[in-house]
C-alpha cells in the first residue's frame, strides 16, 4: 500500500491515495449538466473564514419563501458538487417540497482523491477544519435564504457519509436529521490506518461505546439528537455492510432506545427498512438495507413520484434514497403537524390479509378528515374513523399512526403507533459473498466457516471470495439455492 504524504508546510494535511483503495471512487465521473430550470447550481463565496478550504454551491428553487428547510449534501471521493447535484435527485425534491440545498465541495488540494477528510480529527471535530467550513456554509445559507434553523438536515455518500456522521455528532444543535449513505459510524477513525479498519472490518463496539463517541463529540449537556437514516448495500466491498449495524447501534444508543426494530417493511429495489421508534412512537433511526447493491448512492431514474436521480458510477439504480430520506425528515409536509387538534385515541388493527391492513380509531372533535401514516409516511386520507391500507408485502410488519386534520388542512398531533403484520411469507433470494451474507444476518460464522442461518447448511470459508445464493423461505430461515432460486 502506498503511504500518504506527510504534513507539508502551509497546513496541507495527509491524504488517502487511490492505490490505497480507501473510500476513493476511483472510476472517473463525467458530470452531467444540470436539468433545464430557471434555478441552477450556483457558487457562493464569502461564507466565513473557511478553515477547511472548501467551496460552497447551492440550489435554491425560484420563489422559495423565507422559513423553508435546508439540506446539506456531501459528495463522495473523486466527485464534486455538480456530480452530486446532477445524479442524487435532491434538486427534484427541493423543487417539489420547497427547500434549499447546499452542496459543499472539497478538491485535490485538500485530498488527493477529493475526499472529505472524515478520518482526520482536525477536519471532523466541532469548530475545526472542514467541519467548521460546512457549519459556516449553513450559517451563510440561513442568513441569505432565511432558512428555518429548526429544519436543517445533512446527508452524504461514502466519505461524505463519514463526514455526515461526524457532523451529526459534533453539531446536534444544528442538524435536525441526517442520512448516512454507504458510510461509517461517527468517530470510528482518527487516522488513515484506522480509516481502512473501519471501512473493511469495523470495530465491534457495544452500543454504549459507540454512543459515548457521539456524546463526547457533542456539546456538553446535549439532550436532543438528530433523527438518522442509514443506507447500505449488502454487496458493498468498499464499506463493509457491518458498518450499518454499528451505525444503528450508535444512534439507537444515543436516543436511548433498543436495537430491536419497532417494525420492518419491504420496499422497492430489494430494500428492507427497519424502523426504530423513540419513546413517543416516532421514527428516530431508520436502516435501509438494499439486497445485492454495491458501493454507492441508491437512485431510481424515472418520472414517478418516488423516483429520482441519474444512474452512473457509484449512483446505482435500485431505489430513490433521496425520496425516502426527505419523507423520513418530514420535508414533504407529512410530518410537520402544525394543527391544534388532539391526537386520535384507540387506534387498533382490525385485521390483516396477505396484502392489506385494516385500522380503526376514535373520532376527534373538530376533525374534517384524518391522515394515515405508515412508517412516518402519509399513505392515505379518510373522512371516516376506519382505513384499509392495501398493496402491502406478505409476512411484513408495518407501523401506523393517525392524525386529525382540521378544516384548514392542518394535521394535529399523531396518535400512538400500532403495528400490523400481514399474513403469509414472500420468499426472497440473495446472492453475495459469504462475508456479506454473515454481515447481513443471513448466515453465521464458526471456526472460519459460514453456515446458512436457520438451515445450518455449510457454505464454505467465511470470506469475500466465496459466493453463494441463499433463499429465505421463512422468517430467519435460509437455504442454499445456487442451482436456481424459485423466488
Amino acid at each position: 500500500m502506498k503511504h500518504p504524504p506527510k504534513h507539508r508546510p502551509g497546513g496541507i494535511r495527509r491524504w488517502l491515495t487511490a492505490a490505497a483503495g480507501a473510500l476513493a471512487l476511483t472510476a472517473g465521473l463525467v458530470a452531467a449538466g444540470p436539468p433545464a430550470s430557471a434555478a441552477s447550481l450556483t457558487q457562493v463565496t464569502g461564507f466565513g473564514t473557511n478553515p477547511g478550504n472548501l467551496s460552497m454551491y447551492t440550489y435554491v428553487p425560484d420563489g422559495l419563501p423565507s422559513g423553508a428547510p435546508l439540506v446539506v449534501a456531501l459528495h463522495g471521493c473523486t466527485q464534486s458538487a455538480s456530480d452530486y447535484y446532477a445524479h442524487s435527485g435532491w434538486p427534484k425534491f427541493a423543487d417539489g417540497y420547497g427547500f434549499a440545498v447546499v452542496f459543499p465541495q472539497t478538491s485535490s488540494a485538500n485530498n488527493a482523491n477529493s475526499c472529505f477528510n472524515w478520518f482526520q480529527p482536525g477536519d471532523s471535530a466541532r469548530g475545526q477544519g472542514e467541519a467548521l467550513s460546512i457549519k459556516q456554509m449553513v450559517d451563510k445559507a440561513v442568513a441569505q435564504y432565511g432558512s428555518d434553523t429548526r429544519r436543517i438536515y445533512i446527508t452524504g455518500l461514502s466519505a461524505g457519509a463519514g463526514m455526515t456522521a461526524n457532523m451529526l455528532a459534533a453539531y446536534p444543535d444544528v442538524f435536525a436529521g441526517g442520512a448516512i449513505d454507504s458510510g461509517l459510524p461517527a468517530s470510528c477513525a482518527n487516522s488513515v490506518s484506522t480509516a481502512y479498519t473501519c471501512m473493511y472490518s469495523p470495530p465491534d463496539k457495544t452500543p454504549a461505546q459507540w454512543g459515548d463517541l457521539v456524546r463526547s463529540a457533542a456539546p456538553s449537556g446535549t439532550t436532543s439528537w438528530p433523527r438518522v437514516a442509514i443506507w447500505q448495500g449488502t454487496a458493498d466491498t468498499t464499506v463493509a455492510p457491518a458498518n450499518a449495524t454499528e451505525l444503528r447501534d450508535q444512534w439507537t444508543d444515543v436516543w436511548g432506545i433498543g436495537q430491536t426494530p419497532s417494525r420492518t417493511e419491504s420496499l422497492s429495489g430489494g430494500t428492507t427498512l427497519s424502523v426504530y421508534d423513540d419513546t413517543s412512537g416516532r421514527p428516530a433511526v431508520e436502516v435501509y438495507s438494499i439486497a445485492g447493491m454495491a458501493h454507492g448512492l441508491a437512485v431510481d431514474p424515472g418520472s414517478g413520484t418516488d423516483q429520482c436521480g441519474t444512474a452512473g458510477t457509484y449512483y446505482l439504480d435500485t431505489i430513490c434514497s433521496s425520496y425516502h430520506t426527505a419523507r423520513f425528515w418530514g420535508l414533504d409536509g407529512g410530518d410537520q403537524g402544525g394543527g391544534t387538534l388532539a391526537a386520535p385515541t384507540g387506534l387498533t388493527v382490525t385485521g390483516t390479509t396477505d396484502t392489506t391492513a385494516g385500522l380503526k380509531w376514535n373520532a376527534v372533535d373538530g376533525a374534517a378528515s384524518y391522515a394515515v401514516y405508515r412508517g412516518g409516511t402519509k399513505v392515505g386520507t379518510t373522512t371516516s374513523t376506519t382505513y384499509t391500507d392495501t398493496g402491502l408485502a406478505t409476512g411484513t410488519s408495518y407501523g401506523y399512526t393517525v392524525a386529525a386534520v382540521d378544516t384548514a388542512g392542518a394535521a394535529g398531533a399523531a396518535s400512538s403507533t400500532v403495528t400490523a403484520t400481514t399474513t403469509g411469507f414472500t420468499p426472497t433470494c440473495h446472492t453475495a459473498s459469504n462475508y456479506d451474507h454473515v454481515a447481513a444476518g443471513r448466515a453465521y460464522q464458526s471456526g472460519g466457516y459460514a453456515y446458512a442461518k436457520g438451515s445450518g447448511q455449510s457454505m464454505g470459508l467465511w470470506n469475500t471470495y466465496t459466493t453463494h445464493t441463499l433463499e429465505q423461505t421463512s422468517a430467519g430461515y435460509y437455504v442454499l439455492a445456487d442451482s436456481g432460486c424459485p423466488a
